[in-house]
């Protein structure tokens, strides 16, 4: 979709560069893909904790947290997901923009939606996480007991269930869930942060 004609983008005096200076860190998207249960939430808010103890400032976008407002008029049909993601896509972008590092926790099941989020960042900003759980385990974990309700068949079009979920095939970071606990996966983010000069003093 073009825009009207008539909206043209205003440039201020302040760049990105002076704001990620005063703040001592690289504006980033952790974007943490995989299935619920898989443990995005638990990892994407240990890692804004040791991030915050560390005196960066960070924030963390949750997938239920955003659809009780931004994305509150969306459903889960694959139209509404897509344009899901395409939202926070852009409000991570503005995040990044401003220098803070974003902690993005959604399913986001589809390879293509997270692919167009990445095309609009410049090389570096968008970092995908993949928080790796087989469905098996996804399911027997349950936290919210949305499994057994889409076995019900109580919820339509349930990821891994009646609705598709497709793994990263280059993610920049794999966290294996079945193999490390979260405060191991939300450590090896954090090396992997340092390691890139995001945490740069």
């Amino acid at each position: 979709m073009s825009l009207p004609s008539n909206i043209t983008w205003h440039a201020g005096h302040v760049n990105r560069s002076d704001r990620e200076r005063v703040l001592g860190q690289k504006g980033v998207t952790l974007w943490m893909t995989g299935l619920s249960g898989a443990g995005k939430s638990t990892i994407a808010c240990l890692i804004e904790q040791k991030l915050i103890a560390q005196g960066k400032l960070a924030y963390r976008l949750d997938g239920d947290n955003v659809r009780h407002g931004l994305n509150s008029n969306l459903g889960f049909s694959p139209a509404d997901r897509t344009e899901n993601i395409r939202r926070v896509g852009e409000v991570a972008r503005l995040f990044t923009d401003a220098g803070v590092i974003v902690i993005v926790s959604f399913i986001s099941p589809y390879r293509a939606d997270r692919e167009a989020v990445r095309k609009k960042m410049a090389p570096g900003d968008f970092v995908e996480v993949y928080v790796k759980a087989s469905l098996a385990v996804a399911e027997s974990r349950d936290p919210k007991g949305l499994y057994k309700k889409a076995r019900a068949g109580e919820i339509r079009g349930f990821t891994g269930i009646d609705d598709p979920y497709e793994e990263p095939t280059d993610a920049e970071i794999t966290l294996d869930t079945e193999a490390c606990s979260p405060e191991e996966s939300a450590e090896q983010v954090i090396q992997y942060l340092q390691k890139g000069g995001y945490l740069q003093s």
